[in-house]
């Protein structure tokens, strides 16, 4: 169902109109020509082809570790404003972008919230909020469905785990959309810093008053989980709480929306299919995978080359940016039979759309849970939804597979 654009693959464009909107068929020239090939244009290593995505996703010879040396590189003079430096540095503190032994140290202390018995715990609370949220859309008429559904309730699933009061979500989400750009785009863009900044310190000052308010009055959250940690681990610094708790908002939020407004598109845009879940026809679990492969959230993960070494006959330099492209590796027609189709019946999964290894995406099941709620309960409401009339506008970020808004009718159009 995509739109192939032709490629001069001397010459590709990561951030053109045509790439932000179509990356598949953008770049299906590039990863049948050159799956491993050196963009000169943003000095960095373009990777598309699924079984080098792959084989990179688990080598370690590509390092997660990216903030740390543009800090030095970038944020260490005199000129440097500390708010930027502050958003920086809370960003590097995330477990995604950290190496053993600290990832895993990071990741088993959050481990706990994410267990198989935990999120089971929240599927009564996530399958009554989007019942809510739906009944609150009219019967009739227009509208986003990321502003009304998607987006709200991963958003307040992830706020009501993390101990954020209802009162305070609105300043919360403002401040997340301000840092997100940072987060999903994948490549330098001063022009943002001033908002990352002002964004991220809204955070870290909320948070410390979090921290605070639940010292004194402990709840039962993920916050008191954490604070109870540190408590027992004088290795878990409070620079390390501040950055689990802005990885876990992210990773609970953005990329669920996406992931359901996404999957919702792909069935609108497959009439079979969207009837099969509409008949409860298909197994949902393996339909989330499929939806995950074949237009996911995650479009590029970002490695640097940790020393010089040969990869896939290409000689890759220390220090070297590397693009895995999630999303082209996905499509890949090596990997998958009709990638360029959505079935939900396709069979056991060769996806990296959650990546691999020990960087396997610690939200999965969360991500899982809530898409497997929504999407169904969204195409059972209206019989008649469709797209709304107008173009379809991709967030141009490098990181994130996501749409601006996702109009919808709930009724068919007369004429």
């Amino acid at each position: 169902m995509s739109v192939t654009t032709a490629l001069d693959p001397a010459a590709p464009d990561l951030m053109s109109a045509a790439a932000i909107a179509d990356p598949h068929g953008y770049f299906a020239a590039l990863r049948e020509l050159t799956p491993v090939y050196w963009d000169a244009r943003y000095r960095s290593w373009l990777i598309t082809s699924h079984r080098h995505v792959a084989e990179a996703l688990r080598d370690p010879r590509f390092s997660c570790d990216r903030i740390e040396p543009y800090i030095r590189k970038k944020l260490s003079g005199p000129d440097t404003d500390p708010l930027v430096r502050q958003a920086f540095e809370v960003l590097s503190g995330w477990m995604v972008f950290k190496e053993e032994p600290d990832h895993t140290r990071l990741r088993r202390l959050c481990n706990q919230a994410f267990t198989p018995q935990s999120i089971a715990k929240l599927r009564a609370r996530a399958e009554q909020l989007c019942h809510e949220l739906i009944a609150a859309v009219p019967a009739r008429g227009e509208f986003d469905l990321i502003a009304t559904v998607a987006a709200p309730l991963p958003s307040i699933i992830i706020a009501e785990m993390l101990g954020v009061p209802v009162a305070d979500r609105h300043d919360f989400e403002q401040w997340t959309a301000k840092v997100s750009p940072l987060v999903s785009t994948g490549l330098d863009d001063p022009s943002r810093y001033g908002s990352v900044a002002a964004g991220m310190a809204g955070l870290v000052n909320y948070f410390r008053g979090l921290f605070q308010r639940y010292t004194e009055q402990p709840e039962d959250n993920l916050i008191c989980a954490l604070l109870r940690a540190r408590a027992a681990d004088d290795t878990f610094s409070e620079a390390e709480l501040m950055a689990t708790c802005t990885l876990l908002l992210f990773g609970g939020h953005e990329t669920t929306a996406n992931f359901i407004a996404n999957g919702v598109l792909a069935l609108l845009r497959h009439p079979d299919q969207l009837a099969a879940v509409r008949e409860d026809r298909v197994e949902m679990k393996q339909a989330l995978e499929e939806f995950m492969r074949y237009d996911g959230p995650g479009k590029t993960v970002v490695r640097v080359a940790r020393e010089d070494f040969e990869f896939a006959g290409q000689s890759m330099r220390a220090g070297q940016r590397v693009f895995l492209i999630l999303s082209l590796a996905n499509r890949d027609p090596l990997a998958f039979d009709e990638p360029e189709r959505l079935r939900l019946d396709r069979g056991p999964q060769r996806h990296v759309g959650f990546g691999f290894g020990q960087h396997f995406c610690l939200g999965a099941p969360l991500a899982r849970l809530e898409a497997g709620i929504a999407i169904p309960l969204i195409v059972k409401r209206w019989p008649a939804l469709a797209l709304a009339p107008g173009p379809l506008q991709w967030l141009p970020f490098l990181g994130t597979r996501g749409l601006r808004e996702l109009r919808l009718r709930t009724h068919p159009l007369t004429h």
